[in-house]
């Protein structure tokens, strides 16, 4: 893919700090670093290939010990009837082995670490229950005569190997789920990345060649056919086409294009053929910054994430302290053998309190949600954005480029006595192709959008602020203002006048054309507001949100534009110094803004307010200053984004819930708690079970996310 490093970086998925060019475990927790963005490489297939080999190995050596050891409650598979109790005991010790030592062998390895980098974590816990179980069994096998008595019924030793095999069992299980289902939370980077084009038709010299796209310069020519992906980003210079950017944008409506208008790398082209000339590659593609800026998200952590870490800090010397606790309990006032009981109590506790689903609840939500806003068209650029979204009580909006196009477009065109529309634009287009100025692309686009044919133009003449003038067929051209075409002692008909005034006050635009000294007709231009600005204010008036408007232009145009949007608070002629004070003001008295902006003069005002939202389309200043971007760049994303962040934050506390529960629920269960009025004793490894699906469970429900409706 064009614009992404071959050089893999590893991420610890609950430490998001930890990065290292290399696999391995992270030093604080102990969890197995994964490749940064989630790109799917060889190591991640490696790594799961690993642990699955563990796991069915494990599994296999597994059953026979908890077969011997709990057999006998089978009457009809009772192993007494064909095995010797000692035979037992010895089998049990030998397919035990190799489960806690070469299976289990990494939470040993990582728990070391965390001794030496001075920070316990789940597999410490993990490491000291089996550790326990497993060291208990084995020296009662090998040494049984250093145990006193007290230990021992019917002159044996109790023997836990079948507790530490399955619990080294359900542990990798739990860590081959989380693994197979955070990779899952990669799926939308790598569905980006597969959306991208891999051969490209090049046309140099005349000649056409297929070339790998890497090799595609700035400035190369590429044809692209119908039901072929566009290979980069570019400008149409030659055909017309419809294009589906649903891929990029979330939008499943085809946009026209044609010569001069920009295309999408990897967007689809529909029907026609077009030649474009490439502008960005590699790197510069906005594929290739969608996937950095979601990788980016990913990585980034919401400010929620301070309870967990804060939780996390404390919660391992809280749980070896209640271990302890419940060992010493239990060895004074257990039923006999009370080490025994003291000793299996301590293990689940251990094995219980795993802080591995508090760990993962905020960075499973966040690269969920941040993919399936990639995939929406809505970039986020960090997690915190998300968060602060969520709580947005107020939403400040620019209009050109925003609520609007932003592109000056004809409205309507008026002609004159003895004159059609064919023959008003064919005399307007053909004067106004040679000017930049806005106004006369929007006549320039209307006619050629009608398929009308423009003629040369002799004698052109561009008159600062007011028009143009010069001859097309002979015939004399001015076209600009009402003042413009007064000056020049051409009488207006009063009928074109009164509709004139009528476009006025829409806050439309007026443009007079003359013909040889006689109107010939009139042009309303106007900057449309966007086919999905009202539904998507009208949403947000709907879930409680303050909507203002902020515009650098005229109050007439700004009146007229929230009057249709049924906007009430409407600031206009303002500079960007003042949009940032109207922020300012407004978070000052408790608002939680969110900006909405598309150009250079809402950069300022972006970077001020709690959550800047720009528009795709529209500067790069902008979207640097702004927390999300909308790649469609209308005023529906911005719903998208609330929907959003409020399905992730409530999906962030679930998890969190989840998470507490297990721990508050287990720690004291493990520890005996229920003993004394129920007679109930938690199993080791009913605890190495709770501990495994606490953590899938996080995840799970982070996977939920994935159905959300924006």
């Amino acid at each position: 893919m064009p614009g992404i490093g071959s050089k893999a970086m590893y991420i610890c998925p609950m430490h998001l700090e930890i990065e290292q060019d290399k696999p391995g475990d992270c030093p604080k927790c102990g969890m197995q670093l994964e490749q940064k963005a989630a790109f799917g490489g060889e190591d991640d297939d490696k790594e799961t290939r690993a642990l699955l080999h563990k796991f069915w190995i494990g599994l296999i050596l597994a059953f026979p010990v908890f077969f011997l050891a709990l057999g006998e409650m089978i009457p009809v598979f009772n192993p007494k009837a064909f095995i010797s109790y000692n035979h037992s005991r010895w089998l049990q010790f030998i397919f035990a082995t190799p489960v806690v030592l070469w299976a289990g062998n990494t939470f040993f390895v990582k728990a070391w670490k965390s001794v030496l980098n001075k920070s316990l974590n789940m597999f410490t816990l993990i490491a000291m229950g089996v550790g326990a179980a497993y060291g208990f069994s084995a020296i009662a096998i090998l040494f049984p005569d250093i145990f006193p008595e007290s230990l021992k019924q019917r002159g044996q030793l109790g023997l836990y190997f079948e507790a530490s095999a399955v619990i080294t069992v359900l542990v990798l299980m739990g860590q081959l789920l989380e693994t197979r289902a955070r990779n899952r939370t990669g799926q939308a980077i790598k569905a980006l990345l597969g959306l991208a084009a891999k051969v490209a038709h090049r046309i140099r010299n005349g000649k056409e060649e297929d070339v790998v796209v890497d090799q595609v310069q700035k400035g190369d020519l590429l044809r692209v056919r119908p039901g072929e992906k566009i290979p980069l980003d570019g400008i149409i210079i030659e055909g017309r086409s419809t294009i589906d950017e649903s891929m990029i944008s979330g939008e499943p409506i085809p946009v026209a294009k044609g010569q001069g208008d920009r295309v999408i790398g990897a967007t689809f082209n529909q029907t026609g053929a077009f030649v474009m000339q490439a502008e960005k590659i590699g790197s510069e593609t906005l594929l290739s910054q969608i996937v950095k800026m979601v990788a980016d998200a990913q990585r980034s952590r919401a400010p929620i994430q301070k309870l967990a870490d804060q939780v996390s800090g404390y919660f391992v010397p809280a749980v070896l302290g209640c271990a302890l606790i419940a060992f010493i309990v239990w060895s004074i006032f257990g039923p006999p053998p009370a080490l025994v009981y003291a000793l299996v109590s301590a293990i689940s506790v251990l094995i219980i309190a795993c802080p591995c689903a508090l760990g993962l609840a905020t960075p499973m939500s966040i690269m969920v949600g941040v993919g399936i806003g990639a995939q929406s068209g809505v970039l986020i650029k960090d997690a915190e954005a998300i968060e602060k979204c969520e709580r947005v009580t107020h939403i400040l909006t620019d209009k050109t480029g925003t609520l609007t196009v932003g592109r000056p477009q004809v409205i309507a065109a008026i002609t004159a006595n003895g004159w059609d529309e064919k023959a008003l634009l064919s005399v307007a287009a053909s004067i106004e192709q040679g000017s930049e100025h806005p106004l006369a692309r929007s006549v320039v686009d209307y006619a050629k959008n009608k398929g009308y044919v423009l003629a040369p133009v002799d004698g052109f003449q561009s008159v600062t602020g007011t028009g143009v003038k010069g001859k097309v067929d002979g015939k004399e051209i001015l076209l600009g203002k009402q003042k413009f075409i007064e000056e020049k002692g051409i009488k207006l008909p009063e009928e074109l006048e009164n509709k004139a005034n009528d476009f006025q006050e829409k806050a439309e635009t007026v443009v007079w054309v003359a013909v040889d000294r006689q109107v010939a007709g009139i042009f309303g231009i106007s900057d449309p507001i966007k086919k999905t600005t009202p539904d998507a204010i009208s949403t947000l008036h709907k879930i409680g949100l303050k909507v203002v408007m902020l515009t650098g232009d005229n109050k007439k145009t700004a009146n007229a534009i929230a009057k249709e949007l049924k906007i009430t608070d409407v600031y206009a002629g303002l500079e960007p110094k003042d949009k940032q004070e109207i922020v300012k003001k407004l978070r000052s008295k408790g608002a939680r803004v969110l900006m909405a902006g598309d150009g250079i003069n809402d950069a300022p005002a972006l970077a001020e307010a709690d959550v800047g939202v720009a528009m795709g389309t529209g500067t790069d200043v902008a979207i640097e200053n702004a927390g999300i971007t909308l790649v469609k760049g209308d005023l529906s994303g911005i719903v998208k984004a609330l929907r959003l962040s409020r399905g992730v934050m409530r999906n962030i506390r679930q998890n969190l819930f989840f998470a507490f529960i297990y721990n508050v629920l287990g720690v004291p269960i493990a520890a005996g708690i229920l003993y004394p009025f129920l007679g109930l004793f938690l199993s080791p490894m009913i605890a190495g079970t709770a501990m495994s699906f606490s953590s899938v469970s996080v995840i799970g429900n982070s996977l939920r996310l994935r159905n959300i409706r924006l």
